[in-house]
């Protein structure tokens, strides 16, 4: 089918392929267009296959094998496996999108959940990472990591508000901020481009890599600090206030600037409701989303920043806010979280 979900599915197991490859193909919207039980010949079919989403078994080529494919290709990668030696923070710092564990056992009740589980990860993988593919051509290139600031408990403000919103390439950029905040960071509120059940499993996600914990977003979630709120999908998350301090609204609504949840929703409440005690970044996506509430913050006395144009998948809702004048500091994304950790110290 032309608009399928291209997968690879990498495995060493011939029964265990063969299982997934075919229960896969009976998901609507998903064709597994290749399969590989050796490292070779992952490597042959990602590029002759071309996928969009690659399954990958731990066991074929281990740890080392994910770590030099996913820096390579710009394919997502989930790993599925039942290894014991590899946990899901393993597979994540490795540079898998999601992880999950094989079926147990043979239960149809069980194996149906798994695919169900898997077609959704799945889907979830193909939004997660859309920058160019890589060519052999030109190797990939490794942004040099930024040290995260050693910062001790105590050391914040305690009323500062993060937001932060982000679209087309914005879940690897949001991972690559809220990974280097430390544990005692204020609390960060994200509004991320996503439909339901995605923006669930990207909190799940952020909340696996940080030092932080991280949740999506519940209607009347009380705000607090080591804690990122993740706007759900197909609600609008809003930032409100009360005299016991701030707390968050989600609830179904229109969509505005053409998105639900939407970015402007989010930082225009915490303009009106958190003011200079608040920062604000935009970060990587299409189209103009954010720059007009980014712009009430800033006049509300908040710290915003924008991505570069160098750094962004799409240079769209960046460049709007900033010649709208609503970014006070352009950064590269790996400059990014150390910035907005000076500015909410005390």
């Amino acid at each position: 089918m032309a608009n399928s979900i291209k997968v690879l599915a990498v495995d060493n197991s011939p029964v265990f392929l063969n299982y997934l490859s075919t229960a896969l193909n009976n998901i609507d919207g998903i064709d597994v267009v290749a399969t590989a039980a050796t490292v070779e010949t992952a490597r042959e079919k990602v590029v002759s296959a071309a996928p969009d989403v690659v399954t990958l078994d731990v066991d074929v080529g281990g740890i080392g094998f994910l770590k030099t494919f996913t820096s390579f290709y710009s394919v997502p990668v989930v790993v599925v496996t039942d290894s014991q030696s590899v946990n899901s923070v393993d597979a994540m710092n490795a540079g898998a999108v999601e992880f999950i564990r094989k079926p147990s056992g043979t239960n149809k009740d069980e194996l149906d959940k798994f695919i169900l589980r898997m077609a959704t990860i799945i889907r979830y993988a193909r939004i997660t990472k859309l920058q160019p593919r890589k060519t052999a051509a030109k190797p990939a290139i490794t942004p040099q990591p930024v040290a995260t600031p050693i910062i001790t408990a105590g050391s914040f403000r305690s009323d500062i508000v993060i937001a932060l919103g982000a679209s087309t390439g914005g879940t690897d950029a949001l991972v690559e901020v809220v990974k280097n905040f430390p544990a005692d960071t204020p609390p960060v509120l994200i509004t991320q481009h996503m439909p339901p059940t995605f923006t669930k499993m990207f909190a799940e996600r952020i909340d696996r890599i940080s030092a932080m914990s991280a949740k999506e977003a519940e209607d009347g979630d009380r705000l607090k600090q080591g804690q990122i709120i993740v706007a759900a999908g197909g609600l609008q998350m809003r930032l409100e206030k009360d005299h016991r301090g701030y707390y968050i609204s989600s609830k179904p609504g229109e969509k505005v600037s053409g998105h639900c949840p939407s970015v402007d929703v989010l930082f225009e409440s915490v303009a009106k409701n958190a003011g200079a005690d608040a920062i604000g970044a935009i970060l990587t996506g299409m189209g103009a989303d954010g720059a007009e509430g980014l712009l009430k913050m800033r006049r509300a006395g908040a710290y915003t920043i924008g991505q570069d144009e160098e750094t962004c998948v799409v240079y769209g809702m960046p460049c709007v806010a900033f010649k709208k004048g609503a970014v006070i500091t352009q950064l590269p994304l790996q400059k990014i979280a150390e910035h907005i950790i000076s500015k909410a110290k005390k």
